[in-house]
């Protein structure tokens, strides 16, 4: 996916989940976030972000820009792009399906959750699969090793049981960890910030719900999905 116009800025501090004051071309703006994680190691004052400027395309939009990746600084003083978008995993993986010849519907409910994408994919020999995908965005990372969630998340623990009840009612299930950066080692849940998340995840594994991880090529403008990623359980 692709951002259409990128300035850069010097992150000064977040309020609150939604909204940073950020300098750009030497004046202090407020910005949006777009991503109500905590993302505390990111977002750390005096550090480089990217905004997406929305100027003459307003609409309805209060604020001028939307934060959208920030430049970690990891050992030797290198720096490492991060996209913080938490629009952009379900983006990057609609881009993907509409690549294919698979029919799929964003946004479909099960029951009592909605899951990001249902498909439906015929074989050469007319056989069809169907099945729902869950996509999680991650962007907590420590020297390559990524894990999500960096906050509690019932409702990530609630998608997970559905995806449980729809494979044991034979759909297809799974769950797509996109690492919104690249160059990692691997993923893992984050049982130190939520231990029901994990267990959720090695439970979905167990009962056959796919636990897929990709990387992604990440530029200020532009995010696609690159590598595969071992998942640790």
């Amino acid at each position: 996916m692709k951002y259409e116009k990128i300035v850069s800025g010097i992150f000064i501090s977040r309020p609150n989940r939604f909204i940073a004051h950020v300098e750009v071309n030497g004046k202090e703006e407020t910005v949006h976030v777009k991503n109500t994680g905590r993302c505390k190691e990111l977002l750390i004052p005096g550090t480089k972000v990217y905004l997406e400027d929305f100027e003459g395309r307003m609409g309805t939009r209060k604020l001028r820009y939307s934060l959208v990746a920030v430049e970690k600084c990891c050992k030797n003083n290198k720096t490492k792009l991060i996209n913080m978008d938490s629009q952009a995993p379900n983006a990057v993986i609609k881009e993907e399906f509409q690549k294919s010849s698979i029919h799929f519907k964003p946004e479909c409910t099960y029951k009592n959750s909605r899951f990001d994408f249902y498909f439906e994919k015929t074989d050469d020999v007319g056989n069809t699969t169907n099945g729902f995908l869950e996509v999680k965005g991650c962007t907590l990372e420590n020297d390559g090793h990524c894990k999500f969630p960096d906050a509690p998340t019932e409702r990530g623990v609630k998608h997970l049981e559905e995806l449980i009840d729809a494979r044991e009612k034979g759909y297809w299930a799974g769950v797509l960890i996109l690492i919104q950066m690249e160059d990692v080692k691997d993923f893992a849940p984050n049982d130190e910030t939520h231990k029901a998340f994990g267990d959720a995840l090695r439970l979905a594994a167990s009962r056959g719900v796919e636990v897929l991880c990709y990387s992604c090529h990440v530029t200020p403008d532009r995010l696609e999905i690159k590598d595969k990623v071992k998942v640790i359980l």
